[in-house]
């Protein structure tokens, strides 16, 4: 009888002590875990491409320029239906919500082919912006370091945020003319200490 109680104790002790996940990813409602296992090859070229369109598409929205942005959309849009969401060696949620979140990045990148001026591309910006973070957080990818900005100026104090593989301050929601806005909030990858 001790020995069982003991074993027990043992087990709810371990049990407790279990490091936490502080990146954990979840599911829509919040309540499950989602683990990756490490991606393949194929995955992260195909998420490195995604990834070089989305950065040449801030880069065409810091330049205001209508036909490098019209492009950059196109080129996000064939990059986020190609993703090799086939190659996550991961359980079916992580996979459903990786190709929501890759879904929603087209879908996203179409509507802004659509705006007629700046600010509606931008807003469009915004939530590719917002959803290729979920889909980098969901995936896990570590293939390069990318750096989440944040501008409280944006669409007029709303604030926002944006990805860039650079340190420098290229912000994607504001004219050139105005004074520079946005500091590093994140750094990808995440790191679990």
């Amino acid at each position: 009888m001790k020995i069982n109680l003991f074993c027990l104790f043992l087990l709810f002790s371990l049990a407790c002590n279990q490091p936490s996940q502080k990146n954990g990813m979840t599911g829509n409602n919040g309540d499950k875990m989602l683990q990756p296992s490490a991606n393949s090859s194929l995955f992260n070229q195909s998420f490195d491409s995604l990834l070089m369109a989305y950065l040449q598409l801030k880069n065409q929205l810091v330049a205001e320029k209508d036909s490098g942005i019209a492009q950059a959309a196109r080129a996000l849009i064939l990059a986020s239906d190609s993703l090799k969401i086939s190659e996550l060696k991961a359980d079916i949620d992580l996979v459903q919500t990786t190709f929501s979140y890759s879904d929603g990045i087209s879908s996203e990148a179409q509507g802004l082919l659509g705006e007629n001026n700046i600010l509606s591309k931008r807003r469009s910006f915004q939530m590719i912006s917002d959803q290729l973070f979920d889909l980098i957080r969901t995936v896990q990818y570590n293939q390069t370091i990318l750096y989440r900005f944040y501008c409280d100026k944006a669409f007029e104090d709303q604030g926002a945020f944006w990805i860039s593989d650079q340190t420098s301050l290229n912000n994607p929601y504001q004219s050139m003319s105005k004074a520079p806005c946005g500091e590093i909030k994140d750094t990808l990858p995440f790191t679990v200490k």
